[in-house]
């Protein structure tokens, strides 16, 4: 396991206050931020939850195997092993991974971001896969995406039908999966977030890469795991050009 501090180095001397959250007075909460070898999302979580939200977080290294404490463990954005056979399907293998799995499978909370969302796929903790975008081109730009059930842990700090501002950065967020699949999704609201326009219309063309049903983000059955590929630890911050996406890590901090 890495030291947080030792291995934080790129992180700014100054940061910019976020407002007091209504968790100001509980506990900080613990979250475990995995990182695997091209990772490069990880001090971006990092910041927003140490930084910006006042929360225990650390780094855990891919080899390592201990995550007990943690209340939340992250799979950030990036280039798991460099993305070789296919993206998340050897990540999916690292020993840190023997814990996560049964950490999600016992209720623990377990978001996956980008690349972790493919991980998660891989992982068999979420249904469905990532596969390369429809336009066959990577992608990096802000989009909009719509809350699709706001009643959960994950967006309870946000309203049904709201719109975020949030940018992806991939070349395999086509989330594909088969019809039976993307029914029980829909009727379970396992759904959480769906691409669409500024004004809150869903149409394929909001999407940026041709996912089934404009799907950017689902949860679990049970509802402790989170896959999405937009970035909201990238959305922030107001300086980012966005700070829509503070309201997910909001989300989980207030959700206990």
């Amino acid at each position: 396991m890495l030291d947080a501090e030792k291995i934080s180095a790129k992180q700014p001397v100054t940061s910019i206050k976020h407002p007091a959250t209504s968790n100001q007075h509980q506990e900080p909460m613990r979250f475990g931020i995995i990182v695997f070898p091209g990772s490069n999302c990880d001090h971006d979580c990092y910041h927003v939850l140490k930084h910006m939200l006042h929360q225990e977080a650390r780094f855990i290294w891919h080899k390592g195997r201990e995550i007990s404490g943690c209340d939340v463990i992250i799979l950030p954005g990036g280039f798991s092993y460099g993305d070789y056979l296919r993206t998340g399907a050897i990540a999916r293998f690292s020993p840190v991974m023997e814990e996560v799995i049964p950490f999600a499978r016992c209720g623990g909370l377990l978001v996956g971001i980008c690349n972790g969302f493919q991980i998660l796929c891989e992982a068999g903790l979420l249904p469905g896969a990532l596969m390369r975008n429809a336009h066959l081109r990577f992608v990096s730009r802000h989009v909009y995406m719509r809350v699709e059930n706001a009643d959960t842990t994950f967006t309870r700090k946000c309203r049904n039908a709201e719109v975020l501002k949030i940018p992806v950065a991939h070349g395999d967020g086509n989330y594909v999966a088969d019809d039976a699949t993307l029914d029980e999704l829909e009727a379970n609201r396992r759904v959480l977030f769906r691409y669409c326009a500024a004004d809150s219309e869903v149409t394929p063309q909001a999407s940026p890469n041709g996912a089934a049903r404009q799907i950017a983000g689902i949860m679990n059955a049970e509802g402790n795991v989170m896959g999405l590929m937009p970035h909201p630890e990238r959305a922030s911050e107001s300086v980012l050009g966005s700070a829509d996406g503070i309201k997910i890590f909001e989300s989980i901090i207030g959700g206990r």
